[in-house]
This record gives structure tokens, sequence and C-alpha cells, in this order.
């Protein structure tokens, strides 16, 4: 294949229309596996669009039927390259910025090539995330009983994926961005969860245990840390995993002012039959065939503010949702912080268990 048509090739694949939308756009970059999309018009180029577009389009509500055309950035403050600019001095560009690939363009628009990251630096050179350390609470003393018989066995938090533990596998997404303090809440098998990391032990991190003494729901034990933590932290149910840049949500936390910040992933759900409206009457006012759903849904990773354990009463059964609640009536902030449904990843479950089992050994 010549050099012309691998690069059309490419240029389809990670490309998209101006009219598209922005689910079409999410859709894309889910395909992909990729933040980042190129924007065409009359197959020219004609912008950028990145994750980070499209999440704060959705936190301003913008949603996603909208056209991609809506939330683009100003070309003044996209980055892309000529033609005729030297290899160093894209690195230099996509070093700085941390972009996923750059289209060079031609004087009239056209993408003459793409250079990807992993082309042009090597192997151990990754786009790094913004390093933050502030700690971590994860929430893992359910009995994990949507996973049984599994968890007669083994306990949720311990249960492989990719020849690791899950809670080991959820410790290191917020390694990746620089935490070192890490809150584990256990109850149910809790001797064996302690057992596997004395026998695991990884040096860069420490590791403390809330042992609630009953079941304190998802927010409960979290009272137990009220002289512990005085910063800033996040927490994480023990049965999801997030590919995201933990600092980009906690910049968008700090930044709005939040007490609470929710992680949200956009979920879409077809409906394969024609559904119908009907007026109070029984008259049918309208049909739509095979609608499609968009809902943004807790992913179970939430920002949270110190303070706000103080709302949290003392060794009873609270969930998480209570405290948001509680929250939102003393008019406190709570916001959501949008990622795609690619980058969210739900094991809490038999049937989504067996299918992240069943994707690793592909």
């Amino acid at each position: 294949m010549n050099q012309k048509k691998e690069i059309e090739l490419l240029v389809s694949k990670y490309s998209i229309d101006l009219k598209s939308t922005i689910h079409n756009a999410l859709e894309k970059m889910h395909n992909n596996k990729s933040k980042l999309l190129l924007v065409l018009k009359a197959n020219k180029f004609h912008s950028l669009l990145s994750i980070g577009d499209i999440q704060r389009a959705l936190i301003h509500t913008i949603k996603v039927d909208r056209f991609v055309s809506e939330i683009l950035r100003a070309n003044s403050k996209i980055k892309i390259s000529k033609k005729g600019d030297s290899l160093e001095e894209i690195k230099k560009l996509m070093l700085e910025y941390r972009i996923e690939f750059m289209p060079i363009i031609d004087n009239n628009n056209n993408i003459i090539n793409i250079l990807f990251w992993n082309e042009i630096f090597t192997f151990d050179k990754k786009i790094e995330q913004k390093l933050i350390n502030i700690p971590v609470v994860i929430m893992a003393g359910g009995k994990g009983t949507r996973l049984k018989p599994l968890t007669n066995v083994l306990p949720k938090p311990l249960l492989p994926i990719k020849n690791e533990p899950i809670l080991t596998t959820i410790i290191n997404t917020f390694k990746k961005s620089g935490s070192k303090d890490f809150y584990i809440s256990v109850n149910y098998m809790h001797e064996t969860i302690r057992l596997h990391y004395d026998n695991n032990k990884d040096d860069q991190i420490d590791l403390f245990y809330i042992k609630e003494d009953k079941p304190l729901g998802t927010a409960g034990s979290i009272s137990l840390l009220k002289d512990k933590i005085n910063s800033t932290f996040f927490i994480s149910n023990c049965d999801i995993i997030i590919d995201q840049d933990y600092g980009d949500v906690l910049d968008y936390h700090k930044s709005n002012g939040n007490l609470i910040t929710i992680v949200g992933a956009l979920k879409k759900y077809s409906i394969p039959y024609g559904t119908l409206e009907i007026t109070q009457g029984g008259s049918l006012k309208n049909i739509s065939e095979k609608p499609e759903l968009n809902y943004v849904i807790n992913t179970g990773v939430y920002v949270i503010e110190p303070q706000v354990m103080n709302q949290i009463p003392e060794n009873k059964f609270f969930h998480i949702t209570n405290l948001i609640e509680k929250i939102k009536l003393q008019k406190g902030k709570v916001g959501v912080y949008p990622v795609s449904d690619n980058s969210w990843t739900d094991i809490g479950e038999m049937d989504s268990y067996l299918n992240i089992l069943k994707q690793s050994k592909e």
C-alpha cells in the first residue's frame, strides 16, 4: 500500500465531519480507543476535537445530539503542524501539549500526514498525566453478592483481572496520577485482603485499612477517617476502573469550587422498537422509531472535600447518595465530571466480569 493511501485510511479512521453529532464523535473515539479526532469540512481539515472539548460541553449541559461544530475551540487555540515544519518542532509541540497525534496540513488545508505519539517517541516515553498526590479511599468492604459463587472463595477486591487483583488495578490507575496514600475500607473477608497485600508489598505506596465492625454503607466508613485525612481526596468503589487523567478531574473540582464531584460516564441505550407517545385521552401523539436514550451514569468515583466528612453520622449506615443529597440541601456545590463510556469499566456483575476476562485473553 502506498503512503498516500495509508494516510487516506488514517484520516478516514480518525476524522469526523463538521456536521456530525457529539455522540457520533464519542462513538468514533470509543472505536478508535482515542481521545482526539480530526474535524473535516468538505473533506478538508477544519479543526481538532478532543475528549476534553466534549467534557466541557457536557458540563455546560450541551446535549450529545448537538453538532460538533457547536463545541469546537477557536482555531487559534488548537495545535497543528504545517507542511515544512521540522520533526523537532513537531516533537516539541506534542510534548508541551501532550498531543496524542499531530496532523500535518498543507496550504490548502489538506491533511498530508498524521504523526502518532507512539511512532515518534520511544516506547518508554508515554503521555504523562498531571501528577497529583492526594489520598484515595477505596470501598472494599462489600460481600460481592452479584459475583457469587466466586466471592464465596475470594473477596471481590482480590478477583483477578489480567493476572492481578481488581483492587491492585484500581490502585495502579491512581498511582499513575501520583497518589501514594490509599485507605482501604474493609469488612467481608478482610483478613484475606490484608494477608495478600502484606505478602505483596508495593514500596511506592502506603496502605491503611479502615475496618468496619458492621456494614456502614458506601459513605458510613468514611466517618472513621475524620482525624486521618485533612485534604481533598478521591473515593472509588472496588468494582469499577476509570481510564482518566485524574489531574483533570481534580482541576475541574477545584476550579468549580465543588464540595463533591461525581465522575459520570456517558451511556447510550437503544430501544429496538418504535415507541408511542400518547395524549391524556389515549390518542397517538407521536411515534419514535427505535429511539436512542442518552444518560450520564454514576461511575462510583468521587472527589470530596474533607469538611464533608462532618456531615456523615458516626457508626451508622449511610450511603454516599445520602451524603450528596444532604450537601445539596445545604446549598453546597456538587458537580459532575463526564467521561466517555469507553473510559469506564464496570466489573461488579458476573456478566461484565466474565466479559472483561474474555477481553483480557484476546
